[in-house]
């Protein structure tokens, strides 16, 4: 959940949420976490519960407004509604139930200025943190095996380079497709989306 408002967060949206996939019950530990972070308004569109063996919603609405409330009472959220399964009706219990609560308070930005930074993890930098450490061995003007891997188009042993170096305590990998007899930009989109695919390199921002 922090990767992701990392991700997000530059554009300043006026809320931030989840909705559909799983039931209030399910998806409230999420909601949880990022109401913790994100300093903007949270959002709630939960399902009407899980889905029964044909495709069907058996949650009663006093079920779900009993476990929407577990959302509203402790201020974890400022708009509630339904997704899959839910009607009208229970947005109308969802009204009264929000009726008798306070929305979340939005909290206040950081006091120490945080650079924030995701690839499927968090990574963030502040005033307390030592040194960060950059992998650079997948630029090809800083490593001449990566710079032929690229060139030769073997992008497989190309991967193991970028793997290696998040193995090895790199919390950002530098990629660089800036070389004179490659065509750049359509290196750096495939090698990218290479790495897109690989949850073990992608866990960690690139520059």
């Amino acid at each position: 959940m922090e990767a992701f408002w990392a991700s997000i967060k530059h554009a300043n949206p006026i809320s931030v949420g989840f909705n559909c996939a799983l039931g209030a019950d399910e998806l409230r530990p999420y909601v949880a976490e990022i109401s913790k972070i994100a300093d903007c308004r949270i959002s709630a569109y939960p399902n009407r519960g899980l889905p029964n063996e044909f495709g069907e919603y058996d949650e009663t609405i006093p079920e779900m407004v009993a476990s929407m409330e577990t959302y509203v009472a402790p201020g974890l959220v400022n708009i509630i509604g339904g997704c899959c399964g839910t009607t009208p009706a229970h947005i109308k219990e969802f009204k009264k139930l929000c009726s008798t609560l306070s929305p979340r308070k939005i909290p206040e930005p950081d006091s120490m200025p945080v650079s924030r930074y995701s690839g499927l993890e968090p990574f963030n930098i502040d005033a307390n943190s030592l040194f960060v450490n950059v992998g650079e061995r997948t630029n090809v003007t800083g490593s001449a095996k990566f710079a032929r891997l690229i060139r030769e188009e073997n992008y497989e042993e190309a991967l193991e380079v970028a793997r290696s170096q998040v193995n090895n305590g790199a919390q950002i990998i530098d990629i660089n497709m800036d070389e004179g007899m490659l065509d750049s930009k359509a290196a750096m989109v495939k090698f990218l989306n290479l790495i897109a695919s690989e949850p073990d390199i992608s866990r960690v921002p690139v520059m």
